[in-house]
């Protein structure tokens, strides 16, 4: 069997209003294996993206248990959190989230500096993996000179440098345009295929289709939780 690389244990989340706590996640159980390629799905207010917060160690849980690579990060304060994110989750958002003033590849290098890496390997490291995402011409480039996809092939570049145990990507190609968002789903569809395990939160079912699993949530439990048909399906030549 697979090594579990995400376990989720009787995940409850609440906030409060005043007094008054406010049920999000109602009680998740959820295992996500190494190399598995998982879309998050749900309607509005369905706690989908309450649960990637948690799943990205940039939230705890109410009650229950969260196992992130053998580590038990449900009951961990915030530094020890912010540690366990920088080692084992890359995150890519749907704004790209990148600073201004740095080149594509001092942006891509910048978790490596959280990390201790001198400066010389930060930037090797930094090309080679522009280079996976297509983009080695552009690494002296600004976001303000880059194209949306281009911004997005950044912060996925941003996402791997590190080696993480999780890709994590919140609407990964929602401020895309079609054509683009095929290109970066593309790239995707290779990070996962080249060993990395990729969770994605998205409301589009063709973006969707991409993951070889689809979680559905509804009212802050898990709907449905199914192999995507379409994936398992064989290739006809």
């Amino acid at each position: 069997m697979s090594e579990s690389i995400i376990h989720l244990e009787g995940i409850h989340k609440s906030y409060y209003m005043g007094k008054q706590a406010i049920p999000v996640l109602k009680g998740i159980n959820l295992d996500i294996f190494r190399n598995d390629y998982v879309a998050l799905m749900g309607p509005s207010g369905s706690g989908k993206s309450t649960l990637m917060n948690i799943l990205g160690c940039l939230d705890s849980p109410t009650m229950g248990k969260y196992i992130l690579n053998g580590q038990d990060v449900s009951k961990m304060e915030d530094d020890d959190l912010a540690t366990v994110r920088n080692k084992e989750i890359g995150f890519v958002f749907q704004q790209f989230n990148l600073l201004p003033r740095l080149t594509a590849a001092e942006n891509v290098a910048l978790p490596l500096v959280y990390a201790g890496i001198p400066k010389k390997q930060r930037i090797e490291m930094a090309l080679d993996v522009l280079s996976r995402v297509g983009l080695a011409d552009r690494s002296h480039h600004k976001p303000n000179e880059l194209s949306g996809g281009q911004c997005q092939r950044v912060a996925i570049a941003r996402a791997l440098v590190n080696n993480p145990t999780l890709i994590l990507a919140d609407e990964p190609t929602g401020n895309l345009d079609s054509k683009t968002s095929v290109e970066i789903m593309a790239i995707f569809d290779k990070i996962q295929a080249g060993g990395n395990t990729v969770v994605l939160v998205t409301h589009e079912e063709d973006i969707a289709q991409h993951a070889h699993r689809i979680v559905r949530l509804r009212d802050g439990l898990i709907e449905t939780d199914r192999v995507n048909v379409r994936q398992q399906a064989p290739a006809l030549h």
